[in-house]
């Protein structure tokens, strides 16, 4: 009896012996798949980082940082990339702010104290304004500015000031986004203005967008209803600032979709600078018809600018004639 026995202890025992064998393989195993995807993901990190160091100040110390992680902890790696996603978004959001102070600020100065309508470019590189009046207003500019974001594509936005103190947000909202700002009075008044008074529609309008935006001073003006002998375009003059009018004009208060787009592909011209609205009553309609805008024009080989973008190309194509 004693023999079976251990035999069959002889046989649990190899039974045990290949088991923990077996297992000892599968951890040895797991354990190299687990290096080789952590020697992996660090070969992918650092290329992607490198990359981002190209781009991003904060590269190459992130790139440090993880690289030293990568082989040592899932949670430090974790902890790594969370830091570095929030780095980049950061510097790309600081990016843009600096875009957008850029594009507001810089103003040629054979344009300051000066009216525009079109800006055509001796090139007749085939460059086009948009630009949107009497926002922010909370539902309608925020659809036009995803549209905006959508197509990859710039404007500028005359803004009411007692709009932007009501909705700062929605004005900082366009300024991030990288468009440009312009001052568009205080209550969109057509009668006559003393210098005074003027001061007050606009100067107050100035400092709303200066306070919402963080610093941004509009060097754009854009008298209501286009009327420029009522004092409030002179008194902007005055101040240095360019008036901007338009060459092609929408009419999306009153029409609908399809004739707004009608009236803006027909006029549509090298340098033309195209009035829209964001704000001031029912925009359903530009909503509507603005992607269509943007395809159709973008086929016909246009490229969207801000108005001081348009200022901008003008005078350096005017200073490269002139031999500066």
């Amino acid at each position: 009896m004693s023999i079976p026995i251990n035999i069959t202890f002889l046989r649990r025992e190899e039974a045990d012996l290949s088991k923990q064998q077996v297992a000892t393989r599968k951890r040895s195993k797991r354990k190299k798949n687990v290096i080789s995807a952590r020697i992996k993901l660090a070969f992918v990190l650092g290329i992607l980082i490198t990359v981002l160091g190209a781009i991003l100040p904060i590269g190459f110390v992130a790139h440090q940082q993880l690289m030293s992680q990568t082989l040592v902890s899932p949670v430090l790696l974790s902890t790594g990339l969370e830091q570095l996603n929030s780095a980049a978004s950061q510097a790309l959001h600081q990016q843009t702010v600096e875009l957008s102070k850029t594009l507001n600020g810089m103003i040629p100065q054979e344009f300051q104290s000066k009216t525009v309508s079109q800006v055509p470019l001796n090139s007749g590189r085939k460059v086009i304004a948009l630009t949107f009046d009497d926002g922010p207003w909370p539902e309608f500019t925020n659809e036009i500015l995803y549209i905006l974001k959508h197509h990859h594509v710039k404007a500028t936005f005359f803004v009411i000031g007692r709009n932007v103190r009501n909705f700062p947000q929605r004005t900082k909202q366009m300024y991030l986004h990288g468009h440009a700002l312009g001052n568009h009075t205080w209550s969109h008044p057509y009668h006559q203005h003393s210098d005074s008074q003027a001061a007050g529609q606009i100067d107050n309008t100035t400092h709303w967008i200066e306070q919402a935006t963080g610093g941004v001073k509009s060097r754009l003006f854009r008298p209501p209803g286009g009327f420029l002998n009522n004092g409030l375009a002179a008194y902007a003059a005055k101040q240095g600032q360019t008036v901007v009018m338009w060459s092609v004009d929408s009419k999306d208060y009153y029409a609908p979709a399809p004739r707004i787009i009608e009236n803006v592909l027909s006029q549509a011209k090298p340098g033309a600078i195209v009035l829209l609205h964001d704000g001031g009553g029912d925009r359903r309609p530009t909503i509507l018809a603005l992607p269509t805008i943007i395809t159709k024009l973008q086929e016909q080989g246009y490229e969207f600018v801000t108005v001081p973008e348009l200022l901008e190309l003008k005078a350096q194509e005017t200073q490269t004639a002139s031999g500066g």
